[in-house]
């Protein structure tokens, strides 16, 4: 069981929690949904007690293990003389049992008795996850775990998540996952600073949301009104000196109780961008482009062009060569053989999350103000479009959640004249609505793109006009069969 009481947290001078409650009872299944940078990450720390609270209570009944969205370092697992010891580090599973979690999770090629250290930090953290499973805690506390995983792979956590007897806190940008077993969803209100509780899936969750603001927009009409109403006879002047006094109180106790309406992200559809600038018919081509490391070919004759304005959408499995041929193109990698072309007037801007350079120190719209040459009128706007409020926009970006870079990573490369982006895996760790904003910003761009991306509505929406599939070397035709490629990993 988890109980929070009257919980409030500030961090670098930034209220995170304005008193919150929050129950997690015995066996119950929860998901913890809120925008990037509303502060998920953060109660997940204060829950597992890694954290302290400035004011308040956090009382957990119980064992608990939680695994962050990512494992960059990890003693338990460097200290761990071969992945059977870490992953079963009291020796209570058969060989088997661990196998099958292997299994389940796509580690089915790593060898038990493999030392843990030299894998990927996809891979660490898969393991983290089965650590955590075969422990079975009371309450299991799990961050983005499908991460890094095709639809098998998710279909197994789902399973396994339906069939848990215990207690599970989930933070997911997998709507599929969030609508699978859960009974209860915790949404952090990043503008109150509070946690609402709404009963049943991350579907019924968005209705009864939707009810709550309509319902609350209804009432702060009807209460604006009311107080016009009141402010209108006021000015009618007929009153006694004494009864204008309170009819002026009246009015201000109303205005204190009028509902507050909540801040929604307001025309993600007319995002206005600057036109990026005119280049050549075919701004890239590759020409029989390979590539090895070792004994190991990741690319083998590559060839593709692209036409200006085309969206291109790489697909393949990890290890196909995607990121590999990605680095070609950007010049942070040089093939073996063949040629990247590209036009005299081509200007290319990348993202990748491996590949965000930011001045952690400098604040969010001054980063902006450095890089594009646009009035600070504008700047603001489109930094409101991407969901960064006035308070926000003066917060280093050092403060701000791995989400919020993303976002404004892309708010940069939007705003400045890039003629292509090439844009690897950009929604990872996004929140829904984070998601769909970045969506209709590059659905807004006006030049040539090339994206990576496993998530497959996203691709779906944003309509890219023809697809290389790796590591075949084939380009086709955009269909959406393709999509069911997409989601594997």
């Amino acid at each position: 069981m988890i109980s929070v009481q009257n919980l409030s947290f500030s961090y670098g001078g930034h209220i995170v929690f304005d008193d919150i409650s929050l129950l997690v009872n015995d066996n119950q299944k929860v998901g913890l949904v809120g925008p990037n940078g509303a502060g998920k990450s953060t109660l997940l720390g204060l829950i597992s007690q890694n954290q302290q609270t400035d004011i308040g209570r956090v009382q957990v009944v119980g064992s608990i293990a939680s695994v962050p969205q990512e494992i960059k370092h990890d003693p338990a697992l460097d200290n761990s003389s071969s992945i059977r010891a870490y992953l079963d580090p009291e020796h209570e599973h058969y060989d088997f049992e661990v196998t099958k979690f292997l299994k389940g999770l796509e580690l089915s090629r790593l060898n038990l008795t493999d030392s843990a250290k030299l894998l990927s930090g996809g891979q660490k953290t898969r393991l983290a996850i089965i650590r955590a499973l075969l422990a079975e805690p009371d309450i299991l506390i799990l961050d983005e775990p499908t991460n890094y995983l095709d639809t098998k792979g998710k279909k197994w956590v789902m399973d396994f998540i339906s069939t848990y007897q215990k207690s599970i806190i989930i933070v997911s940008h997998d709507l599929s996952l969030l609508d699978h077993s859960i009974d209860k969803i915790l949404f952090i209100n990043a503008h109150t600073k509070k946690i609402e509780e709404y009963k049943g899936t991350y579907a019924q969750f968005l209705k009864l949301r939707e009810e709550k603001i309509n319902l609350t927009k209804k009432q702060h009409k009807a209460s604006a009104a009311h107080i016009q109403s009141m402010q209108e006879g006021l000015r009618m002047g007929t009153q006694s000196v004494k009864q204008r006094i309170q009819l002026q109180k009246r009015i201000e106790r109303e205005k204190e109780k009028l509902p507050e309406l909540p801040r929604e992200a307001a025309g993600l559809k007319n995002i206005r961008l600057p036109e990026p600038t005119r280049g050549g018919q075919i701004p890239l081509s590759v020409n029989h482009i390979s590539k090895s490391y070792g004994d190991n070919k990741i690319l083998d004759n590559v060839n593709f062009y692209l036409e200006r304005g085309e969206k291109l959408a790489l697909i393949g499995k990890n290890g196909a060569g995607k990121s590999t041929l990605v680095k070609i193109l950007v010049g942070l990698e040089s093939p073996d053989s063949g040629e990247v072309v590209r036009d005299v007037n081509l200007k290319l801007g990348y993202y990748s999350q491996e590949h965000e350079v930011f001045d952690f120190a400098e604040t969010v719209i001054k980063t902006i103000q450095n890089a594009c040459h646009l009035n600070d009128g504008h700047i603001r706007s489109i930094l409101g479009k991407f969901m960064f409020s006035e308070q926000k926009i003066y917060q280093t970006v050092g403060t701000l959640s791995g989400g919020e870079k993303t976002r404004l990573a892309i708010a940069l490369l939007v705003l400045q004249d890039y003629n292509l982006l090439v844009l690897d895996e950009p929604t990872t760790y996004l929140d829904v609505l984070s998601q769909r904003i970045i969506l209709e910003a590059l659905k807004e761009y006006k030049g040539a793109m090339i994206i990576v991306s496993h998530t497959e509505e996203f691709i779906k929406e944003l309509a890219p006009s023809r697809v290389l599939l790796l590591p075949e070397n084939r380009i086709d035709h955009w269909h959406d069969e393709y999509l069911a490629k997409v989601g594997e990993v």
